[in-house]
């Protein structure tokens, strides 16, 4: 037989249907994959349910509030505890569906069937429902998040991942929406992908080449009973963190998504990152769903098969290790096959460079919540084929006290937000004594925590999503999370920051230019540590929330990126910007491996040493503040020669005069930035720093750091030097 005729025989039969149901011809489908995948003829539906007694698809014409037919599984359609119907001559474009699954309604034992209730299809790779941001729904609708089937026809040209070492990553953490939400973002389409794709030229010119964007899978934002109550406008659940389907792109998010091109959409900002050299990670959350407690909405997995999607107590009550009010049952070898099938199509159909796990924690919990210490789900992450390139990235606690920053079980493959970083270079620029030793250790790649995994597991960050902005820490002891319509009870109260001398905004100069200079001395440590530095969006332009450490739920301007700050705060953002690209210009601040203060090349210089007020001299005692330390440059990543670097912090009220460590013969110190100097920006252009005046020593300003580079002398510095009176 030819090929051919083969194929032809194939169409054949897989387009000859064997029964009739509710007026549609259907035949016996296939189990995988799960969810709606179109066929020859038709589409395939697939659905998985242990416990349930019978099982229907339920089909609506787009946007019709009944039913256009239900289609009840055969028997013979049922294949262990999967039910799966090919369904012909439906139009895909004019199509949502759903299913309606009967069994027991027994909460002891673990089960909350209600046949009454359509279910959303935990696969489904486009759901409408929540098609235009904030737009009231028909709160009566009998089925509120409608699964769609997509084509995928998306052109994705030459697109390839690319593969950015993790070490080299300098990423950029933001919200979809509320990067060009604000009215000053000039795009053509505020608050969507196609917005925050116009704004790719800004995202190259500041150097970062990884963004990671708050949950971008399909949630409810209306899914918030709150009001503010200084204003009284409508709160939301604004960063997403409450997920009602996995597969699929938030459509709210979409200029396009009333048409349910949302997925093209998405497809398109990536593509053009991508094209941009800008890698994107996805924060995903696997801890928890939208559904809640035994008071919350059901949706899809607890009607469904809860006993196998939740973490259940004795008497069938959830678990709730996320805060959230349910925690998913990871290692249950159903969810993890869900889990890992996720991922695989966020990698495979929308070209994703990796992901950051919610309260990560959970993932390595038993289905009756202890810790685990191996892990089913977290280690077959690891080895996963399909996810061998994709940066894995554990924010490694959860809500009810698992801590396992520096020891979440990582295969040699994840990465780690270090929370531990973020609070001692808070407390030590705040000028907390006894924090010289945690802050060496922090810039030096957290050997502590990640010895024999590399620099590179840790995630450095000063400020998140969650939390005071860089501004905030610097202008605010208290949070100020009154509008959460909480009574200012939320959000955390441990922030280690301090208002230089005046709550919130300032008229004073004195306090201001201090809080300049303590963004920009958070932003040196950051940027100058082993690790890889992760940058909240606005920082680089000094944002504010006014105090909130909890925006989570405030869509509006407290919230929104204020394109008028790139102007207004010019001197913050060029800094920044000159820090990202000193960044990528000396390999010896990525080192993957950690620091051993010896030296294994032959320079006549250790990896790395520590300096005091006295070169070779650091003082480690609890009064002292401040901090320097120098890079060899012939210890550099990959054996690439690079500069010496030197840099020296000081969290002291007081100035100090550093003496400097002596460089090889022919070269000298130049100075690159000082957070404390008058001239432009605080920094001189790359490539193009001066030789210091007094080339022994450098007088260090209070609560301000210094970063020099050493490197030869050339003809034209070493006459002009000279020269000078």
């Amino acid at each position: 037989m030819s090929p051919q005729d083969l194929t032809e025989t194939r169409e054949r039969v897989d387009a000859y249907p064997t029964h009739r149901i509710a007026g549609y011809r259907v035949r016996a489908g296939r189990p995988f994959p799960y969810g709606a995948t179109p066929v020859p003829g038709g589409v395939n539906f697939s659905v998985y349910s242990d416990r349930a007694t019978s099982m229907s698809l339920v089909l609506f014409e787009r946007g019709a509030p009944e039913p256009a037919a239900e289609l009840p599984f055969p028997a013979e359609f049922r294949t262990g505890s999967v039910y799966a119907m090919t369904v012909f001559g439906l139009d895909v474009e004019n199509l949502e569906y759903g299913f309606r699954a009967d069994g027991p309604f027994d909460p002891v034992t673990g089960d909350r069937f209600d046949a009454r209730r359509v279910l959303s299809d935990p696969y489904a790779r486009l759901v409408s429902g929540r098609d235009v941001w904030g737009r009231e729904p028909d709160w009566n609708d009998v089925y509120p998040y409608r699964a769609q089937v997509v084509n995928d026809d998306f052109d994705w040209g030459d697109d390839t991942p690319l593969r950015i070492p993790t070490e080299d990553l300098v990423i950029y953490e933001t919200h979809v929406r509320g990067f060009t939400r604000h009215p000053s973002s000039g795009v053509t389409a505020p608050g969507t992908y196609a917005g925050l794709r116009e704004k790719i030229p800004y995202l190259r010119e500041l150097g970062v080449n990884c963004v990671e964007l708050l949950p971008v899978f399909e949630f409810d934002e209306l899914d918030n009973p709150r009001t503010n109550p200084v204003t009284g406008e409508r709160l939301h659940n604004y960063w997403g963190y409450n997920t009602v389907s996995f597969f699929a792109p938030k459509a709210g998010y979409a200029a396009t998504g009333r048409f349910g091109m949302q997925a093209d959409e998405f497809k398109s900002l990536v593509r053009e990152l991508h094209r941009a050299g800008i890698e994107v990670v996805l924060d995903v959350v696997f801890n928890h769903t939208a559904e809640g407690n035994e008071y919350g909405p059901t949706i899809s997995f607890r009607g469904l098969d809860n006993a196998t999607y939740y973490m259940l107590t004795p008497d069938g009550q959830y678990y709730n290790f996320s805060g959230t009010g349910n925690t998913v049952n990871c290692n249950h070898p159903v969810v993890r096959d869900f889990v890992l099938g996720c991922l695989r199509h966020w990698v495979a159909e929308y070209h994703i460079d990796g992901f950051r796990f919610d309260l990560a924690a959970i993932l390595d919990r038993a289905p009756d919540g202890t810790p685990l210490p191996n892990p089913p789900l977290l280690e077959q992450l690891a080895y996963d084929p399909i996810l061998r390139h994709t940066k894995l990235i554990a924010e490694a606690w959860d809500a009810a006290g698992l801590y396992q920053v520096g020891h979440f079980p990582n295969y040699g493959r994840w990465s780690e937000w270090n929370g531990k970083y973020r609070d001692a270079v808070r407390r030590f620029v705040k000028g907390e004594p006894g924090m010289a030793g945690e802050l060496a250790t922090r810039m030096a790649g957290s050997p502590d925590l990640y010895q024999g995994r590399g620099a590179a597991a840790s995630v450095n960050f000063i400020t998140a999503h969650d939390g005071f902005t860089l501004n905030d820490l610097v202008s605010y002891n208290d949070k100020h999370n009154e509008a959460n319509g909480e009574g200012n009870g939320d959000g955390a109260n441990d922030n280690y920051s301090w208002n230089c001398g005046e709550e919130g905004p300032s008229a004073s100069p004195h306090v201001r230019d201090l809080r300049m200079r303590q963004m920009k001395n958070l932003l040196a440590i950051l940027l100058t540590s082993q690790g890889v530095p992760m940058i909240l969006a606005g920082d680089e332009v000094g944002r504010t929330q006014l105090g909130n450490n909890n925006t989570y739920c405030q869509d509006n301007e407290l919230s929104w990126f204020d394109w008028g700050l790139v102007e207004a705060n010019a001197e913050l953002l060029e800094f920044t910007r000159g820090l990202i690209a000193f960044r990528h210009a000396h390999p010896v601040l990525r080192n993957t491996e950690h620091p051993r203060g010896v030296d294994s090349m032959g320079s006549g210089y250790p990896d790395v040493s520590w300096h005091g007020v006295r070169a070779w001299h650091p003082d480690w005692a609890d009064h002292c503040r401040v901090v320097a330390l120098m890079r060899c440059g012939r210890h550099a990543k990959g054996g690439v020669p690079d500069d010496h670097v030197y840099v020296a912090v000081n969290a002291h009220w007081e100035p100090h005069d550093m003496e400097l460590p002596q460089l090889p013969d022919g070269q000298a110190w130049h100075l690159f930035a000082d957070t404390g100097a008058l001239m432009p920006y605080g920094m001189h252009p790359l490539g193009r720093e001066p030789l210091l005046e007094h080339p022994g020593r450098y007088h260090l300003g209070p609560h301000s750091a210094v970063i020099l580079v050493g490197r030869a002398v050339s003809t034209t510095q070493a006459t002009q030097k000279e020269m000078a009176p």
